[in-house]
């Protein structure tokens, strides 16, 4: 058995195609591309699931031959993969995908952009790829299209490209603010690319998609930030607190409480989106000049919490670092996975634990205190206490999953 599968771009068909279907005894595709590219009389399946078409696919002898139109580049996010995971090996004739369409079409390199599919991980993990990353093209489908997409950037410096029926009859690209595009309707298929500046010319890159994360170096000295005195968290601090609240592409952290921003910074390093919550005007300052001279897009939020929250994304881990009952409620029946509270008050402890806990969270506790290595103007190294930290961490059951 011999299965190609065979790119659809609106242009001609690729080099060998038409042979290929002229011999085929079995071609799958969606109607549109069955209407026009398959012979009369050949025996064809409509691409609706994919699981009647790879059945018929398996079903073919050794001596027959079947055919897969697909948009696009059929390796890229499409049909290669399902058929392979089948057991189905294919030859394989690609045209442009809609990503490289879509690009071109706004005239931009695109090293630097990240590529997610919303049909494979869902609305949630690409809004939050789109809320971190400068740079973010998002394959859309189904019930995750331009408008979603817009709800849910709504508050972040966005600009969205949205890119129709890319090599059809009905092409248009638009740049769009996301405000207007959630209350648009638009033609399928389509694909956007969400950037946080338009007119930007990406740097240099040598890893496809941006920065690889996680970062060359994590827990940094409290020196790398601009901060009030006492008020940052320390690095030791922040190492397991990190570790605790496992950021990355496709989440979303809360840092409530943030002062200088040194969590929601270092979680916005290691690819997860962020919201930093922060009352005190000048500490707000400091925290948007750490963003920047970190290279993260944090977004900030001026209040006090916990009505501040009211609102805000669900996020899937929350740092607290404000040892007050009240927020440390509402944050813990904010839908998060993960809840990390920071506390220099080892009289509310159990309290804490408790509202953890009735907020259905198995808890865990840990006093850090941490002698660092001092030297004197004489060369003697020696050790200089640390002031302790209670930190609490909180996981909901199978708490792994975004």
């Amino acid at each position: 058995m011999a299965v190609t599968v065979i790119g659809i771009d609106g242009g001609p068909l690729p080099e060998g195609a038409a042979e290929v279907l002229n011999s085929a005894e079995l071609i799958v595709g969606a109607p549109p591309h069955l209407r026009v590219h398959a012979p009369e009389g050949v025996r064809t399946v409509e691409l609706g699931s994919f699981g009647p078409a790879l059945s018929a696919l398996s079903a073919l002898t050794a001596e027959e031959t079947g055919v897969v139109l697909a948009s696009g580049d059929p390796g890229f996010f499409g049909a290669v993969r399902a058929l392979r995971d089948k057991g189905l090996r294919c030859t394989v004739l690609p045209a442009l995908s809609s990503v490289q369409r879509l690009l071109a079409g706004m005239g931009r390199s695109w090293e630097d952009a990240s590529v997610v599919s919303a049909r494979i991980g869902g609305l949630h993990r690409a809004l939050n790829i789109c809320r971190a990353r400068s740079t973010v093209v998002v394959l859309t489908g189904g019930d995750t299209g331009p408008a979603q997409l817009a709800s849910g950037l709504r508050g972040w410096r966005r600009t969205m490209i949205v890119g129709e029926d890319l090599g059809g009859e009905h092409e248009r690209v638009t740049t769009i603010d996301p405000d207007e595009a959630a209350e648009r309707n638009w033609f399928e298929p389509n694909i956007v690319c969400c950037v946080d500046d338009p007119d930007a010319v990406p740097g240099r890159s040598w890893h496809s998609g941006g920065e690889p994360t996680p970062p060359e170096r994590w827990a940094l000295p409290e020196g790398e930030f601009s901060h009030r005195e006492g008020t940052v968290t320390t690095s030791e601090v922040r190492a397991l607190a990190l570790a605790r609240l496992a950021p990355r592409p496709g989440s979303l952290v809360w840092d409530v409480g943030a002062g200088s921003g040194s969590v929601a910074v270092e979680c916005a390093r290691m690819g997860a989106a962020c919201v930093a919550v922060e009352s005190d005007e000048a500490q707000v300052v400091r925290l948007v000049s750490n963003a920047a001279a970190h290279g993260v897009d944090v977004r900030v939020e001026e209040g006090a919490a916990p009505a501040v929250l009211r609102g805000l994304a669900k996020p899937d881990s929350v740092f607290v670092g404000i040892d007050d009952a009240e927020v440390l409620t509402a944050c813990a029946h904010a839908g998060a996975r993960r809840v990390v509270l920071a506390s220099h008050t080892l009289d509310r402890i159990a309290a804490n634990r408790d509202v953890l806990r009735n907020a259905g969270y198995h808890v865990e506790g840990v006093q850090l205190f941490a002698n660092r290595m001092v030297t004197s103007e004489e060369d003697v190294s020696g050790l200089a206490a640390g002031e302790p930290v209670v930190l609490l961490s909180a996981e909901l059951p199978n708490g792994d999953a975004v």
